[in-house]
């Protein structure tokens, strides 16, 4: 699906909308600055007050260094990938921005996405990078982002009800994990001994690990038996052994991170963004971190990444690869992720700022070179709506999981189709 079948697909709504916005966004850097110097634009989502400041400074520290380039930062805030993607139909996206590996295959089929083969140097060193995030932005040879940071998925602990349960270390195995959940469980407490989401982005990895797929050639395959049989362990610690709940049946919204450090987990599978979130909302947590337990006798995790991308149609190609190299080099990453809100993509940059080796980051770094990343092909998003609709009701009883998952992926490979 080319670019003139995804603006069908838009719909009318879209295309008014990209109307209604034409002239409100940015000029795509078309023109020069008073000061002669030429002007590109970056998009991307907000953050907190301290990731904006730290990537105010480094673009400062880009400008410094290129004087004749002025960057002009427009924040998304909101529905991001929905207000890019109109921008794009309507020729009003910026010249950069934010690429989210997850979302990165559809928007590269369209055609939108500069491939950045003929930019890159020998000197830029792609071998730096952590493979599977770059991988997530290639399609084929051609390489259409950089990845900017991550998280991989990593096992937080509470040491103090390890201690008390009389366990020493966290569990290296998904049996393990299991046996230990049940000792930390006290339901009468509301305290369980896993805390879960129960959604296919988190378990992605798990649910492969006994040779089944996911999606096979752009189609749900997930009702197969082996991916079945993978994730039924953690249907029965749920309903089962009564060891794993989910945030909101203890009253903690969505967040996993918000179960643990309540105290209602004693374990929680969860990225890097948890441990800002810890420290800044229960500081007084005694916690630990750990790769995750193996399944099947084999490492596993997630990994989330986000890359920068380049406008197909910027007029300010050079300016703009100029930018992405920056903030995808060495130094610019390493100011962009030296506070530890994100993981550097950049082995070396990773171990010049410790985080391979520091006590709670560690773990999340070692994850990398062997963590699934989320992304799986255009059709991603809509298996990943069906499968999480279905799964949910397996996961709280109502239905057996093969049932459900037979379902959703019936309606998923409908949607499918239409899409085609």
């Amino acid at each position: 699906m080319r670019r003139t079948k995804w603006l069908s697909a838009c719909g009318v709504s879209s295309l008014i909308l990209a109307t209604m916005l034409t002239g409100c966004g940015n000029d795509n850097g078309e023109e020069e600055t008073q000061s002669g110097k030429t002007e590109i634009v970056l998009s991307g989502w907000g953050g907190n007050p301290t990731e904006k400041k730290l990537l105010n400074e480094v673009l400062s520290d880009f400008e410094k260094e290129h004087p004749h380039i002025d960057v002009k930062l427009n924040t998304i805030s909101d529905q991001y990938m929905d207000v890019l993607k109109t921008r794009l139909i309507g020729g009003t996206a910026a010249d950069v921005f934010y690429l989210d590996a997850f979302e990165a295959p559809a928007l590269i089929e369209t055609g939108a996405v500069e491939p950045l083969n003929k930019y890159v140097t020998k000197d830029f060193d792609l071998a730096d990078f952590e493979k599977p995030m770059l991988d997530a932005f290639k399609e084929g040879e051609k390489l259409y982002g950089l990845p900017k940071d991550y998280s991989t998925l990593a096992l937080f602990y509470n040491k103090k009800m390890f201690k008390e349960a009389g366990i020493k270390e966290p569990p290296k195995t998904w049996e393990e994990m299991e046996i230990i959940a049940k000792k930390l469980t006290d339901q009468e407490k509301q305290v369980y001994g896993l805390g879960m989401l129960p959604q296919i982005e988190r378990m992605y990895y798990m649910a492969e690990s006994q040779g089944g797929q996911v999606i096979t050639d752009g189609r749900a395959t997930f009702a197969d038996d082996k991916v079945v049989d993978a994730i039924q362990p953690v249907v029965d610690m749920h309903i089962k052994d009564k060891t794993a709940a989910t945030p909101s049946e203890v009253g903690a919204g969505q967040s996993a991170g918000e179960m643990f450090g309540r105290g209602n987990a004693a374990m929680v599978m969860e990225g890097n963004w948890n441990i800002p979130f810890l420290k800044d909302t229960f500081p007084e947590l005694d916690y630990g971190t750990a790769e995750l337990p193996t399944v099947n006798g084999k490492k596993g995790t997630m990994s989330f990444a986000v890359g920068y991308a380049m406008n197909a149609e910027s007029e300010h190609k050079k300016e703009s690869w100029e930018l992405i190299e920056y903030l995808t080099g060495k130094e610019g990453m390493k100011k962009w992720t030296s506070k530890g809100f994100a993981l550097p993509t950049r082995k070396s940059v990773a171990a010049e700022l410790g985080f391979d080796q520091d006590e709670l980051r560690g773990p999340l770094v070692s994850g990398a070179e062997y963590a699934t990343v989320w992304q799986d092909g255009p059709t991603l998003p809509i298996v990943m709506n069906n499968f999480n609709n279905q799964f949910l009701s397996a996961y709280l009883g109502d239905r057996p999981l093969k049932e459900a998952l037979k379902d959703a992926e019936r309606q998923a490979n409908r949607e499918i189709k239409v899409t085609e």
